[in-house]
């Protein structure tokens, strides 16, 4: 019996400077994660839908046209004739460190719980199997919109889905610290499965021993916590088990190329494997090797033929 996983969030248009070249692409962490679970499981096992909106401009085409090829499900993505994806630019100086601007206020995707489809779109979604997001899809909506997708995410598993929330802290979408605390308590308290990147937690909670920050996230009734914590093993902890620690990946360092969406492939080879009948240990050893192939290579989602056997 095929199950369904929901991965909501935005993905936006990619300008990238090199010199005086500028390329331009599409990224977006969840879109990422969806992307490369669908590459990593048979749909036969677990189908693959991304949930967003977008704009019916040709970039949004170009978008919705390549997620297809990459087999993730494109049916509950709203277009509005009036809006537009986001967009940003990618600087890189001469050490290869990289600036981001961003222009994003008015994107499609900060008003899918807005739209006259919204709540069609949220009847559906509440009967998945699984609903996956980022803390950047929280940050971008309005605190109305917010409610909504809170709300949802209860009804979900009321339905007996489950609810999988990676921390991902960007503090320049959010108003204040305060505020994030709030709306990632009141997310913690309907989801199943969390990832924490470490350094994202110490940042907004303040920097604590892991051993704390585990038991904070139990505390708000997460069962499964996955603590990322860059190239260093990572942390599984299952309520009432004992905290499994897997190691990363070890790679020269003139093999990382490019640490973009390391997170992002992470979860998703995590998902990929756990959502699908394997074990936390095998997942995590999933999730370290997907993430260590991306960082091989150039850009956000990697060539298909490169992707781990």
């Amino acid at each position: 019996m095929s199950k369904k996983i929901a991965v909501i969030g935005e993905c936006m248009i990619e300008l990238s400077e090199k010199g005086a070249d500028v390329t331009r692409g599409f990224g977006g962490d969840t879109l990422n994660t969806s992307v490369y679970i669908a590459r990593q499981v048979d749909s036969a096992a677990l189908r693959v839908d991304y949930v967003t909106a977008l704009g019916t401009d040709t970039f949004s085409q170009q978008m919705l046209d390549a997620w297809k090829a990459e087999n993730v499900g494109t049916g509950l993505i709203q277009r509005m004739s009036n809006r537009m994806p986001g967009l940003y630019y990618i600087e890189t100086d001469d050490t290869g460190e990289r600036t981001f601007y961003y222009w994003r206020n008015e994107a499609a995707a900060k008003f899918w719980l807005e739209s006259d489809e919204a709540a069609a779109v949220c009847e559906e979604l509440a009967t998945y199997d699984y609903l996956y997001l980022s803390g950047i899809s929280l940050a971008i909506l309005s605190p109305t919109s917010r409610e909504k997708l809170l709300s949802l995410l209860r009804e979900c598993r009321a339905n007996g889905g489950k609810v999988i929330f990676d921390n991902n802290y960007r503090p320049r979408l959010w108003a204040s610290k305060e505020e994030t605390q709030q709306v990632y308590q009141q997310m913690l308290e309907c989801t199943d499965i969390a990832f924490l990147t470490l350094d994202d937690e110490d940042a907004l909670w303040g920097e604590k021993p892991v051993e704390e920050v585990i038991a904070r996230t139990h505390a708000a009734g997460v069962q499964e916590v996955v603590v990322k914590r860059g190239a260093d093993s990572c942390l599984v902890a299952i309520a009432g088990q004992n905290v499994v620690d897997v190691p990363a990946v070890k790679l020269p360092k003139e093999k990382v190329v490019d640490t973009t969406a390391a997170g992002d492939s992470f979860s998703a080879g995590y998902l990929a494997v756990r959502l699908t009948g394997g074990d936390a240990v095998a997942a995590a050893q999933r999730g370290h090797l997907t993430a260590s192939t991306v960082i091989q290579h150039r850009g956000a989602i990697i060539p298909r033929e490169a992707m781990p056997a």
